[in-house]
């Protein structure tokens, strides 16, 4: 099916191993241009985590297929790939940014600053080459998720510094065989019900909600709950535009949040929905949650992939990507959406259906500011071909994806995700607040775990919400009075 005529090469990072070690599988030969053939070889890596199967060595056969497609495209490039374990991706590459040697294409979920980035804001505004009769790449995709209005686009200093490969979004997938058996009906429609699910399922005798250790799962399900407690307060926050003016925008933006954070108007402690929000969380983890969540390693598109794909657990948290790991099963699967939270399930409901949203979190890459030269060419020509039209589509189609641009067409499966309220970003679409250096970490973990009570993880919130909001001051130079702290 795929071309032999190169051999793929792919390595296995893990945590620990030396930023000298991980530079010399990044680098490549140098010199522009070329047949193909020796000194006018041009090799760049690209480095992140597994979103899309449980393999340590390859993101699977829709990349091999891209990687393929792409070189046969551009001879004079050779593309690499370093798969990283998913818990400790940030670390790793926020190592090799620090000591320059990160490779020339790398996961966007790095804790980084702006300087560590190639602003990409002069390419956006040049054509694609790869898409036929494109003036500008930037109009390439669909400006509800990644143009100047989208708060997610721009980092702190108002430049674009990453490219989306894709959307995504995020929902409950489900065992109907394991529902039916224990006489649970499908969409469940209230997070009572969703409890009340989670105990019909376990007197069935299989596991309710499929968990494991990662921040993943927590992120998420906090995401799920929290924006329907906080949605009264989207007028009151929302104060400016995607960049960083005074203004209004479709989604809260990081100065709209920061400014609420340091003026106290989110507080966590003072704050009710926000340890709400937590409560019901835990309430998730102690009633449907595996047992031993804690002690299972993590995956990135299916949550306790094991235990739902193996038939053990009747429901599961996973993005689109994870369509493929069901490929194989002898049983009848579906989706639907986290249940809404009812006045019944709580004082603080705002009645507002559950929202998630397909976002530009999904898989995303930036280039190092290290990266130079014929290196940097190259890799700009990587993200204009996966993005194209002819360089894109066969690859969203093979991996479960949604398009960030405007002639793609998401792939088959994925409506269920796609539809009613759901399908909608809510004001509030980042709902967690962590300083750089603590990104890609379990957030609830303490709390959770019972390790520290809901007033001390209140506070430790507190803490790093004020953290991260001065982060985003620093990073931004806003000179307002709030953000001098």
């Amino acid at each position: 099916m795929y071309p032999t005529s190169r051999t793929r090469r792919y390595s296995l990072a893990v945590a620990g191993v030396a930023a000298t070690t991980l530079l010399a599988t990044a680098c490549g030969g140098g010199g522009e241009g070329g047949d193909g053939d020796g000194d006018d070889q041009v090799t760049i890596t690209i480095s992140g985590p597994n979103q899309w199967n449980n393999d340590p060595q390859s993101f699977g056969p829709a990349w091999e297929d891209l990687v393929e497609r792409f070189e046969a495209e551009e001879p004079s490039i050779n593309v690499e790939t370093t798969v990283l374990p998913v818990a400790q991706f940030g670390q790793t590459l926020a190592t090799q940014l620090g000591a320059g040697t990160a490779p020339e294409l790398i996961f966007e979920q790095t804790p980084h600053t702006p300087d560590q980035a190639v602003a990409l804001d002069e390419y956006l505004d040049e054509p694609n080459p790869y898409a036929e009769g494109n003036e500008r790449w930037l109009d390439l995709f669909d400006d509800d998720y990644f143009g100047p209005e989208s708060a997610r686009a721009i980092n702190a200093e108002g430049n674009y510094e990453f490219v989306p490969f894709n959307l995504v979004i995020v929902g409950i997938y489900f065992n109907a065989d394991i529902l039916a058996e224990a006489g649970v009906e499908a969409p469940i429609e209230s997070y009572g019900d969703f409890l009340q699910a989670c105990a019909d399922i376990s007197d069935a005798g299989y596991i309710p909600l499929a968990m494991d250790q990662s921040g993943l799962a927590q992120n998420w399900l906090y995401r799920m709950i929290s924006p329907q407690l906080l949605d009264k307060y989207t007028e009151e926050w929302n104060r400016y535009t995607p960049d960083n003016e005074p203004g209004t925008a479709r989604q809260l933006t990081p100065k709209s949040l920061a400014q609420a954070i340091l003026t106290g108007e989110l507080d966590p402690i003072d704050t009710p929905e926000i340890a709400e929000s937590l409560q019901m969380m835990k309430r998730i983890y102690d009633e449907c949650a595996t047992p031993n969540w804690s002690g299972i390693s993590g995956g990135a598109a299916f949550i306790g992939h094991d235990d739902f794909v193996g038939g053990r657990a009747a429901m599961t948290l996973g993005t689109n990507f994870a369509t493929t790991n069901l490929d194989d099963v002898d049983w009848e699967w579906s989706t639907m959406p986290f249940p809404t939270i009812s006045e019944e399930d709580s004082e603080y409901s705002t009645g507002r259906p559950a929202q998630f949203g397909a976002g530009i979190g999904g898989t995303n890459y930036m280039i190092p500011s290290t990266t130079e030269g014929a290196q940097l060419e190259a890799a700009i020509k990587f993200l204009q071909f996966v993005t194209s039209p002819e360089g894109g589509q066969p690859w969203l189609d093979a991996s479960g994806g949604l398009p960030a641009t405007n002639d793609a067409e998401p792939a088959p499966g994925l409506e269920s995700l796609m539809s009613g309220s759901w399908a909608e970003t809510p004001v509030i679409n980042r709902t967690n607040y962590v300083p750089s250096d603590q990104r890609g970490q379990p957030p609830f973990d303490g709390y959770l775990l019972e390790s520290s009570t809901l007033e001390e993880h209140l506070a430790d919130l507190d803490a790093d919400w004020d953290a991260w909001a001065l982060e985003q001051a620093e990073q931004g130079g806003w000179d307002e009075d709030w953000a001098q702290g």
